[in-house]
């Protein structure tokens, strides 16, 4: 290995564990109570080390939820579900990979979708576009619902995917706080079965919906932004 390729690397290192730290510390502590000075006492590194890579802890923030929402998007998977599949069975299984993505990465989940004190990802709207695709891809799929009969023609896709996501997310969120004899896995089943049933049945939605031009719909239940903390 030469020396650049080993400063490469030796750099990845520094800034995985920077992010690595932050994450963890961010979840335990909440982003608000975490500077770049905890970060670095954390790794053992001065601040002035930590904004070599980051020039505020802002982005490294952005950094991680970037991060979550690839791992969200699982790249890993088939790109196309299917064909002997139902609309309907490809629907849940889009939303039952956001409930395993709370259950399979929770300290992302956290920052991306509980703490009210992060910033908020328009403000890198470019990095995060491909967000869009997700959102677009659920009610693209709601929309194949209702072409196949298998949802009323009233049912407005958006509007149904608000319902569909902030129940699963509700039981995520609260994961933690169920009783030792409850089963959350379980729980998120029938949240969905439940808001499915409801919009097959033909349940009216007074709601309607997040609109398609926002990156994430984390970004939509976050605090006011403030100015970037350093």
């Amino acid at each position: 290995m030469g020396i650049k390729e080993r400063q490469e690397r030796d750099r990845e290192a520094v800034r995985r564990g920077i992010l690595d730290a932050a994450r963890e510390l961010f979840v335990t502590e909440g982003y608000a109570n975490v500077s770049i000075r905890k970060i670095a006492e954390r790794i053992e590194y001065s601040p002035a080390a930590i904004y070599s890579y980051f020039p505020s802890k802002d982005d490294i923030f952005f950094a991680l939820a970037e991060e979550g929402f690839r791992l969200l998007s699982d790249p890993g998977r088939p790109a196309a579900e299917p064909a002997s599949r139902s609309p309907l069975e490809c629907l849940r299984s889009m939303l039952w990979r956001l409930y395993e993505f709370s259950r399979d990465y929770p300290q992302y989940f956290s920052l991306m979708f509980v703490d009210r004190q992060v910033p908020k990802i328009t403000r890198e709207y470019e990095r995060f576009a491909f967000t869009r695709n997700l959102k677009l891809r659920a009610a693209e799929q709601i929309q194949a619902c209702v072409d196949a009969g298998l949802f009323p023609a009233h049912v407005n896709p958006m509007a149904a995917l608000r319902v569909l996501t902030v129940g699963v997310l509700g039981v995520a969120a609260m994961r933690d706080r169920l009783s030792p004899n409850e089963d959350a896995d379980a729980v998120a089943a029938d949240v969905l079965d439940v808001a499915i049933a409801g919009l097959r049945a033909g349940t009216a939605l007074r709601s309607s919906g997040p609109p398609l031009n926002c990156p994430a719909d984390a970004d939509e239940t976050q605090a006011p932004q403030r100015p970037a903390e350093r």
